[in-house]
């Protein structure tokens, strides 16, 4: 394990992400999984500027963009874990407009969303033409599950104490929901639901880094037991 500032941390992930550019000749996906509220969003946000200052094309998307319709995510149940995770994303559309054309067999043109979650509507934006060095930073719960685990070309997981994901859930989200809101559909829809997701998926086993992010200016990070991102081979499909 490794201890160091936020910016060595984003140093080693910048770092990561061109071991692998230099073994695949399509757009390097990476995924940024965690717990909500683990802080998954803002590194990947961070670790898509430093790409940028490093002059990398950088494609930044979210699951946020590939929800179903509401009607469809809640059919068990507003608090139900297994709604979670069973029926809130679509993963056949995240594989054919984004995952599929950027990765070996695609032709770089893709689409970074499906969905608008603020209007409860279906997207269709433009299609987009990738350049072949470019690199996907996405985040976004679940990410390495069955489904997906074997589209990214490095796979990050975010980690930290799941009670201390409500503590940020509440001063997050405290200004447009009450506490008693948030703390029963965290501890009843998406605590069970990682918890379901690290039970049947085991998703740390297959991260290439794990970010220790309890705290975010002092982050411990980890590489992969089976030698990091640096010496394996890459995914592809």
């Amino acid at each position: 394990m490794f201890r160091g500032t936020r910016a060595e941390l984003l140093g080693r992930l910048a770092e990561a992400v061109d071991s692998v550019t230099v073994t695949v000749t399509h757009p390097t996906r990476v995924a940024v999984d965690g717990p909500p509220a683990a802080g998954k969003t803002t590194l990947a946000d961070e670790l898509a500027a430093v790409l940028r200052e490093q002059g990398r094309h950088v494609i930044r998307a979210t699951i946020d963009d590939f929800l179903f319709p509401r009607a469809q995510r809640y059919q068990r149940g507003e608090y139900s874990a297994e709604g979670c995770y069973y029926d809130t994303h679509d993963y056949d559309a995240l594989n054919r407009v984004l995952l599929g054309p950027l990765g070996p067999d695609g032709d770089r043109r893709f689409q970074p969303a499906v969905y608008d979650r603020t209007t409860d509507a279906v997207l269709s934006p433009p299609v987009a033409a990738a350049p072949t060095d470019a690199v996907l930073v996405f985040d976004g719960v679940f990410l390495l599950r069955p489904e997906l685990v074997d589209r990214w070309d490095l796979r990050i997981f975010v980690s930290t104490a799941l009670e201390k994901t409500v503590d940020r859930a509440v001063i997050r989200e405290g200004r447009v929901s009450t506490r008693a809101h948030i703390e029963r559909r965290w501890r009843e829809r998406y605590i069970p639901s990682q918890q379901l997701y690290f039970a049947t998926a085991r998703p740390t086993r297959h991260a290439d880094v794990v970010v220790h992010n309890d705290e975010p200016q002092r982050p411990v990070w980890e590489a992969a037991r089976r030698g990091g991102p640096a010496s394996r081979r890459p995914h592809g499909r």
